[in-house]
């Protein structure tokens, strides 16, 4: 009950949210001059109903809602961008109850200065942080047969803090090298062990580099491709440890209010698991620019 609470909650509040996919590293456009930002707002749903239907098939709906709001400034050779990205997702399954599809919290502050007047290469300066609003599953994985609580709100919880050498020879490709602190926080000890957090603590602390690129370009009409990647290395631990998170996304206009959004992401995280994680998503749904 308390899920599909927070399910209801989240498609009325899709009114005034967002689903597509931004860029990881925040790009303040070379035209601007003082502050501007941007606010989108989507929500994806789908149904189906089957009544004595030949062919078979379970009763099912699902939504997701989720908001991106972005705030730049440039003034000379300094900028700043903040962004804040929210999204949220469930769907019930006849015969399952509900199960959480999405869920996200991310929030960055970048800052940049540009070496020499007019160059390509930057200093930049970030925070990041990541977490989640809902408990996560691991759907009938439990010894006892249930399910298996695998996440949860501040379990796990990272904070990034980086800064290094930007290179951004156009508006569509830049990429980054830096130095960079990462802490895991698990605020719920029953988790400690599946993120690599010590018992009786609840921050993990690591210093390392950290790499990140990233691509935008729109491919046709009211239609944007943007790939991303981002890493951590750990310099105390092997190379092959190293974290990576890459996404990528075709975002499409169908309309000014109807959008639809196709979604791949990759993630390596060993102190999770040994295997790659992957995500795919196809969805259409109606979006609102706010600015």
């Amino acid at each position: 009950m308390k899920n599909l609470s927070l399910l209801l909650f989240f498609i009325s509040l899709s009114f005034f949210l967002t689903n597509q996919t931004k860029a990881q590293i925040i790009v303040v456009a070379d035209t601007l001059n003082g502050w501007d930002q941007t606010w989108i707002a989507n929500f994806n749903g789908a149904q189906s109903t089957f009544n004595n239907w030949s062919e078979g098939g379970i009763n099912t709906i699902s939504g997701t809602a989720s908001t991106v709001f972005t705030k730049y400034y440039r003034e000379g050779r300094s900028t700043y961008g903040f962004r804040i990205h929210l999204r949220f997702g469930q769907s019930k399954i006849n015969g399952t109850g509900v199960r959480k599809t999405d869920d996200l919290i991310s929030i960055r502050n970048r800052v940049t200065y540009e070496l020499t007047k007019e160059s390509i290469y930057s200093a930049f300066g970030a925070i990041q942080f990541r977490t989640q609003f809902a408990d996560g599953f691991d759907y009938g994985k439990a010894e006892a047969g249930g399910d298996s609580l695998i996440s949860r709100w501040f379990a796990p919880a990272y904070f990034i803090e980086s800064f290094g050498i930007e290179v951004k020879p156009n508006e569509n490709f830049s990429a980054e090298l830096g130095l960079a602190l990462k802490q895991t926080i698990v605020s719920d000890n029953r988790l400690n062990a599946q993120y690599q957090v010590d018992n009786g603590k609840k921050v993990r602390s690591e210093g390392g580099i950290t790499f990140g690129a990233q691509y935008q370009k729109m491919i046709m009409e009211n239609t944007e491709f943007v790939t991303s990647i981002e890493t951590f290395t750990n310099l105390l631990v092997p190379l092959n440890q190293t974290d990576v998170y890459w996404a990528n996304a075709v975002n499409g206009g169908i309309n000014k209010y109807l959008s639809a959004v196709f979604q791949f992401e990759l993630r390596y995280d060993h102190d999770y698991s040994r295997d790659i994680q992957l995500k795919q998503v196809f969805a259409a749904g109606i979006t609102f620019n706010f600015y």
